[in-house]
């Protein structure tokens, strides 16, 4: 997998590999309720939660030489939140897995959208051959409109199992630039 330098620029945004110094900006996130309220398996507890995840976090870097991001403001060092994609699978099937994450302070300001668009652009340059993908609660409105944003359509008939419950699967349209999740040989995109 293709090594990354860490820092993704957007006209806002600073997207950058985690440091320790993120772990309380991760654990305030992770606390919070309506950040957490569509996949609540993801709040942490305590400060030790919040270095565990770090830890998961940075040994993706170190093993695939690229992960989740720190996001800031290009003027501001306050961390917003955090976006990027991991290697994963689902249904078997190679993937990066897009992930996104806001203090609720900062949604509606596009923050989100823009992250992840430049997240995805990034997979597409980097890791052509690997669908990027983003699993998103059905209930989750907010996260459906970033991932369509992104360039993500809904897989048709592809839903599938995560540890809070049943997710659509989003991933780049077939005939488009990006490489789209593939059709299974049973004629589904995707299962539980």
């Amino acid at each position: 997998m293709a090594r990354d330098t860490g820092r993704i620029v957007t006209a806002r945004l600073a997207l950058c590999r985690p440091v320790i110094g993120d772990i309380p900006a991760l654990l305030d996130l992770h606390r919070d309720p309506l950040a957490c309220a569509h996949n609540p398996s993801d709040a942490l507890a305590d400060r030790e939660a919040a270095i565990s995840r770090y830890i998961e976090w940075d040994r993706c870097w170190r093993v695939f030489g690229h992960g989740y991001r720190t996001v800031r403001f290009l003027d501001d060092p306050t961390v917003i939140g955090f976006c990027g994609l991991k290697p994963s699978r689902v249904a078997g099937v190679p993937v990066l897995n897009l992930f996104y994450r806001f203090f609720p302070a900062h949604w509606g300001r596009g923050a989100a959208s823009e992250a992840a668009a430049a997240s995805v652009r990034w997979g597409a340059e980097r890791m052509p051959r690997l669908p990027v993908v983003a699993r998103i609660r059905p209930a989750n409105t907010a996260s459906r409109r970033v991932a369509l944003r992104a360039g993500l359509v809904h897989v048709p008939h592809a839903r599938t199992s995560g540890p809070d419950g049943p997710e659509d699967l989003y991933a780049p349209p077939p005939g488009g630039p990006l490489t789209p999740f593939p059709t299974l040989p049973d004629g589904t995109s995707a299962s539980g």
